[in-house]
């Protein structure tokens, strides 16, 4: 399940939680963001880990999207324990993505 968040819950459901978190900033005219977030929730029911997807309208967010240097949609971010841990933006494809995704599950530098 994705949870939307806004700059007012950003605190508490992101930094805050006490499981792996990952972020998408999307907005409602990109494309790609509309494949991101069922391949996400494909790989949150593959990681053995417990977490959390959020996701963040960047066009309706701007203090967000600003406070983390966004330069392209979708970004994703992986916060633990409220620090950003991990960062992928720049993708272009869905096959990109998942290559992204794996590496990223590969490291389990979020592993407690």
């Amino acid at each position: 399940m994705v949870v939307s968040v806004g700059e007012r819950t950003f605190t508490k459901e992101v930094l805050e939680s006490s499981t792996l978190v990952v972020v998408t900033f999307w907005a409602p005219w990109c494309r790609l963001c509309q494949i991101v977030e069922p391949l996400l929730s494909r790989f949150q029911a593959e990681w053995e880990e417990p977490i959390k997807l959020v996701r963040i309208n960047a066009d309706e967010n701007f203090k967000l999207a600003k406070d983390y240097r966004l330069t392209t949609l979708p970004t994703l971010l992986m916060f633990e324990n409220g620090q950003l841990r991990h960062r992928l933006d720049g993708f272009q494809a869905k096959d990109e993505l998942r290559a992204s995704l794996e590496q990223l599950m590969s490291l389990k530098s979020y592993s407690a």
